[in-house]
Formats: C-alpha cells, structure tokens, sequence
C-alpha cells in the first residue's frame, strides 16, 4: 500500500477522473476527504470500498469557486484530519466557445473553478505542510493547456496557468520537503468527454498512437505515484498522460 496511513484532500471527487482517483487512494490505503458540490448517490460504493482495505473515506460539499465556503470546509478537514499529506487539485469546468461567443461570466466561472480554487487551497494547505515539512501537492492540468486547442480559450488558459502555479510553488515550498506537480491528461473517457460528436471522437483517436482514449485509472496511476514516496524526488514537474499523442 503505497499511501497508506497517509492523509489526501481531493476536489471534484464525486466522478469522472476524481472518482477514480479517490477510489485509487483508498485501495492504497490513504485515508481521504472528498470535496465535490455534491454528493453522488453511490457514495455508500467509496465507503465499503475504505473499509474493504482498512482506511476511511468522508465527504465535504463545498464549491470550490466559492472562497468562503472553500475555506471553512478545508480549515474542517485541517482540524478533524490531524495533518495533511497530499492536496490534489482535480476541480474543473468547462464552458467552450470561439472566444468571441464566450461570455465574461463563462471565461470568468473556468478560471475560478480551475484555477483561482487551485490557488485559494494551495494557499490554505501549504502553511499547514510547512509546518509539517512534508507534503505532496497535484494540480490537474491538461495537455491543452500546453498544446492549446481552438474554443477552449477559458479552458486552456486555466490549465496553462495550473502548470505555472505548479513550477512556481514548488520552488517556493522545496526547502520544506514540499513537493508540486502537475498531471496533463489528454483525452481520457468521462461524462465530459461523452458529450463529444462521433465524428470529433474518431478525429481524436486517430492522433493518439496507443489508439484508444485514456480512463480515469490511467490519470489515477500517474497520481498515486506522484502521491507516494515513489516519486520523492520529482517536484516542479509536468508529468503528461496522453497514450503519446504529444509525442
């Protein structure tokens, strides 16, 4: 058990990547808090899958864009947990559009759920892990955020500006055995990917050479490992997960 005994906070943990990274967590070992806007209906799944491997999970409804309540659910966990070890910031929206039918409320709701969340807890947990002198902390980014993708402007410059956040925190925090990364996935099968045409989706597969779209237990793995000591001395980093289509 590569997490075990181990503290996580997760955002956008209730499905898609985040359900799969929670899930991942707890089967190896890491007691975890999820954070999502709300609760799924299959929740009593995450508890029995805890207890199957000896650890506990409990969930917070709070908004991540929403500073105040943010706040008050993360100083909860800070003060029920008994220390943090590992942050993944995994919270994300999307509102696409060509940049002239974005609106200043769509590009304005993508940075603050993807983004401006990201900062208000690194802010809030790191002074924590400082005083701890440890911690790991991942930002979810995208390979669009490195590569750009046309109407995705909001979207693409939230997740550029994770990897920013990412690069500068971690040499903020090293001297503090603090470590920051980033996971870039590329086009992996969720509620949100679902919604893509047919013919979008082939478009898509044929650039990806291991021709098939990523899972969120492929975006869990790269987490786990950047999660644990496996990767104790990767900081700053950008780790990308796309079935090589960056190559």
């Amino acid at each position: 058990m590569l997490l075990k005994d181990k503290t996580a906070l997760i955002t956008g943990a209730s499905r898609g990547i985040g359900r799969g990274i929670l899930e991942s967590f707890l089967k190896q070992g890491a007691r975890v808090w999820a954070l999502a806007r709300s609760q799924p209906q299959d929740w009593t799944a995450a508890e029995e899958l805890a207890a199957q491997h000896g650890t506990q999970v409990r969930f917070l409804a709070a908004d991540v864009a929403d500073e105040a309540g943010l706040t008050a659910a993360v100083n909860q966990v800070l003060e029920q947990s008994g220390g943090l070890d590992i942050l993944v910031n995994n919270a994300g929206i999307t509102r696409d559009n060509f940049i002239f039918r974005i609106s200043n409320d769509d590009w304005e709701s993508v940075i603050r759920t993807n983004l401006t969340s990201a900062f208000y807890l690194c802010r809030l947990v790191v002074r924590h892990m400082m005083n701890r002198r440890t911690g790991s902390i991942i930002n979810m980014s995208s390979v669009v955020g490195i590569h750009g993708n046309a109407g995705q402007t909001n979207y693409s410059a939230s997740k550029a500006g994770l990897i920013g956040l990412t690069k500068s925190l971690a040499l903020e925090v090293a001297s503090r055995n603090i470590r920051v990364n980033a996971i870039a996935p590329g086009f992996i099968q969720t509620e949100m990917t679902d919604k893509i045409p047919e013919k979008n989706r082939e478009e898509m597969l044929s650039r990806i050479p291991l021709k098939r779209m990523g899972t969120p237990e492929d975006i869990a793995g790269a987490t786990v490992f950047l999660a644990s000591d496996l990767s104790s001395y990767v900081t700053g980093q950008v780790l990308v997960v796309d079935g090589g289509m960056g190559t």
